[in-house]
This record gives C-alpha cells, structure tokens and sequence, in this order.
C-alpha cells in the first residue's frame, strides 16, 4: 500500500472533515494529526525528521492511502518525492478565520504541556518537541501570537505550494465545494450521502478535553513507574547501608 493522496494544507482548514470524506470515498486509511494525539509514539518520527534525519515514510504510514494536516503538511515537498504518482490536496480558509480557528484549538492545546510533563515524561517531552519544533517554532519561527505574521505565513505556504506541484496534481480545496471537486479530481463517483462537516470549535474543545485526559494518565503512569523506580533505589541504598554500614 502506498499513500495516494497528500494534504499540503495546514491545519484547521477542513482537515478532519476532509479526512472522513477521503475515507468514504475509499483511500482508507486518512494519515492525520489525531493518529498521533491518539499514539503519541508516532510523534517520535515528526520529531526526527524536523532535525532533518532520515525518516523511513513507508513505515510511518505503512497502511495509510492519504495524509493530511500537520504534521505532514510541514513535509510534503518530501513526500511528494517519495510519492511521485500521488496527487495533492491544498486545503484553503480566509486567513482571519483560518487564525482564529487556530488560536483557539491546537495553539493552546499544544501549550498544555507543561515544562513539567516534558521533564518527568519522555512521551510528553516528544511530543512537545514535535509540536513546537514543527509548527510553532518550524513554521511561525515563534511568533504565532502576532496575528498578521502567523497569517502571512499561512499565504506563503499556499503560494509555494502552488508553486512547488505541478498543476495537474493538484486540487485549491475549499471543504465548503462539497464533493464535485474533489470526486472529480480523483476520478471517483460522487457519493449520495451530505458531505460531512467535523470537528468545529464546539467539538474540537470536547475531543481536546478527551486528549488532555489521555495525555495525563498516561503521564501519570510514566511519572508513577519513575516514582516507584527512585524508591526503590533509596530503599536498595538504605538496606545496603544497614548490612553494611
């Protein structure tokens, strides 16, 4: 299996909503950001490849048929390499409403990581390595909290893109077209059923709740076998010191 399908648009531009509709229409399955935010042992390969190691993409979306949103957006000259037959989708938004959607999902939700989860988890210290090395620092160099800045960032990616991909590959995609374009594009029949609409802030916020909740048992777990392996030292030193002290 290969990847067909490659998302060059950052997130928040319909991705979620686009990934269910490429999975109903057959290139199943849709390589996103919630694959990793469910097994957040995927991000160690986006961190790697954002310090420029070589990245085996083959296993990384070993039975994936399309990729969307960050972090793969971030990457897609490569994969467009590495997948010469694969076509790609550059999913666009109005900048102010693409910032603002934003601004009030991913940006903060990434900034749930504590220093403090970073030092006591190698999984949340990944992942938070991923996040900012990839998108805020990698993209917005930093400054995603200037709003015209992070917005001219977003318009120069869509330029290069359009730039970079020769134009019988690929798609200018508003999720707001519905089927007929994207049908078309791919060459497949125009399903019956409503496009789907997902993953607007009310949802988006639910989900973040129901990820945060993972994040913390799962850090808890890390930081309870850390907890435990400490005193079990301090109690290996302090018999040692009674056998033969």
């Amino acid at each position: 299996m290969s990847i067909k399908v490659i998302g060059a648009g950052f997130g928040r531009t319909g991705t979620a909503s686009l990934r269910t509709a490429l999975e109903k229409l057959g290139f199943n399955k849709c390589y996103h950001m919630h694959e990793i935010l469910a097994e957040q042992s995927r991000a160690k390969s986006w961190y790697l490849a954002s310090l420029g190691k070589h990245v085996n993409w083959d296993h990384v979306f070993e039975g994936y048929q399309a990729m969307l949103d960050w972090p793969g957006c971030s990457f897609y000259k490569q994969l467009v390499e590495k997948y010469p037959e694969a076509k790609v989708i550059l999913t666009v938004r109005d900048p102010d409403e693409w910032y603002t959607s934003v601004s009030k999902t991913v940006y903060p939700l990434s900034n749930s990581f504590s220093k403090w989860h970073a030092w006591f988890s190698p999984t949340a210290r990944i992942m938070k390595g991923m996040l900012f090395r990839v998108i805020w620092e990698g993209t917005f160099h930093g400054k995603f909290d200037d709003k015209e800045y992070a917005k001219t960032i977003f318009e120069q990616h869509i330029d290069e893109v359009k730039s970079t991909v020769s134009e019988e590959k690929l798609l200018i995609y508003k999720v707001t077209e519905g089927w007929e374009p994207l049908c078309e594009f791919l060459k497949v029949e125009v399903p019956e059923e409503p496009f789907p609409r997902i993953n607007g802030l009310e949802e988006f916020h639910i989900k973040g709740n129901e990820i945060l909740s993972l994040f913390s048992n799962l850090y808890s777990r890390e930081l309870g076998t850390k907890v435990l392996l400490f005193v079990l030292i301090l109690s290996f030193l302090w018999f040692g010191s009674k056998i033969y002290g």
